[in-house]
């Protein structure tokens, strides 16, 4: 019999330290509802359940971008939709034109609601955003992360939904203003009221509401006045852009026209001429043009986007309308025009259906793997609750075992003394 080594309280010990540690770590995952606490549980178990987290949260993240991207295009369908119902309006005004029983005052109106329509196209366009970025002027060209890794992900570009790009904005007009300067001839017949500009061969033309020919000039600048016999008269009228085309007015003192140039460019609204900085500003003051020498202006892209006759002055101010409707003819080709915008913006509408639709599947699916990774990792990582409370109650015996048998252990070196005595 040995005292000074218990080799039997040793190996009690020994396995009382085991059952401990074993507890120990049953009620460490009863306790946190993880099968793997520390790399050490599981070393390649972690490993594969990173992996696993990482796609997870992934997958959760692009389920959110395919949410803001079919909100992006809600937004910007929501948008088209008034356009739409601004294009049909237009339609019916063109329509209305193309019937010859209006008179060139009717027309005047009806040019009128056309050229509002046509700004207010352009401004949904140019104004439409979400979050900041601008979708309907053209500009928009992105692409929406829709997995949880590398390329996985798609592109969509919004046309360009502005009055200019859908063929419904009119010609580049600048109002001018002259008095006629009388000469000896009297008996001359313009007299105040509303006149239609034309051009005829190499004459343009100033007419009546009956057709009868009132003035003409040889460069659409320098208008003299008819008298009552036909032959011409000697009353003027001269302004500083050409006129040749639309309407004109005349009050008894000034007469006022709108010299028509070809728009190359500019959204339908109203531009003002800054002579300082040769630059053309819109209503909101940014520059949309810039010039050298007054006659043409150059869009950003550097393209004219007209030109003019003769150098515009500081303070000119210039307005961009709606499609034609001012002669029967005219509107009879806008129907056209905007039938064409009516298609495009129809073109545009469809395509992001589509694309919502399909964003909304790929949600759909984004969900269900991640709920499919989501059960997988858990079965490597969480723990089976009922099993482990099974091994705990196992361990938590054999470690109260091992005290008790510790105990005796340590009574055996006692015996020795019965040597002893």
């Amino acid at each position: 019999m040995r005292i000074n080594t218990n080799v039997a309280a040793l190996n009690t010990h020994r396995q009382l330290n085991a059952g401990s540690s074993a507890a120990a770590k049953n009620m460490e995952r009863l306790s946190s509802g993880l099968r793997i606490n520390r790399a050490s549980d599981d070393a390649a178990g972690l490993a594969i359940s990173e992996k696993m987290r990482g796609q997870i949260r992934g997958l959760e993240v692009a389920q959110k971008n395919a949410q803001n991207g079919v909100s992006l295009l809600q937004t910007a369908e929501g948008a088209l939709n008034e356009t739409h119902s601004i294009l049909q309006r237009m339609r019916e005004l063109a329509v209305q034109s193309a019937n010859d029983t209006n008179t060139s005052s009717d027309r005047v109106k009806l040019q009128a609601e056309i050229d509002t329509l046509a700004e207010e196209v352009g401004r949904i366009g140019s104004s439409a955003e979400f979050n900041g970025k601008k979708l309907l002027n053209g500009s928009f060209d992105g692409t929406f992360q829709i997995g949880a890794n590398q390329d996985q992900n798609m592109s969509i570009k919004i046309g360009d939904a502005q009055s200019f790009s859908l063929g419904v904005a009119g010609s580049v007009g600048i109002e001018q203003s002259s008095t006629v300067t009388a000469g000896p001839t009297t008996g001359d017949t313009l007299k105040s009221g509303t006149y239609s500009v034309a051009q005829n061969g190499a004459t343009f033309e100033v007419k009546d509401e009956n057709g009868k020919v009132v003035a003409s000039s040889a460069d659409g600048l320098t208008y003299t006045t008819k008298a009552f016999d036909g032959t011409g008269g000697d009353d003027t009228f001269t302004f500083s852009q050409a006129v040749k085309s639309g309407t004109l007015s005349y009050d008894g003192t000034n007469v006022k026209a709108t010299a028509q140039f070809a728009n190359s460019g500019l959204e339908a609204g109203s531009y003002k001429f800054d002579s300082t900085d040769n630059v053309l500003l819109d209503t909101h003051g940014e520059v949309v043009a810039r010039t050298i020498d007054g006659i043409a202006f150059k869009g950003a892209d550097g393209s004219t986007v007209f030109s003019a006759t003769v150098a515009l002055t500081g303070g000119n101010e210039l307005k961009v309308g709606g499609a034609d409707v001012s002669t029967q003819a005219a509107a009879n080709t806008s129907i056209t025009a905007i039938n064409t915008a009516i298609e495009t913006v129809a073109a545009e509408r469809s395509k992001m259906g589509a694309v919502q639709n399909r964003l909304e599947f790929t949600n759909n699916s984004l969900s269900t793997t991640a709920e499919n990774l989501t059960s997988a990792e858990s079965r490597i990582r969480d723990v089976d609750m009922a099993k482990e409370m099974m091994t705990f109650t196992k361990n938590n015996i054999l470690s109260q075992a091992a005290q008790a048998m510790l105990a005796q252990a340590n009574q055996q070196p006692q015996a020795v003394l019965q040597l002893l005595r």
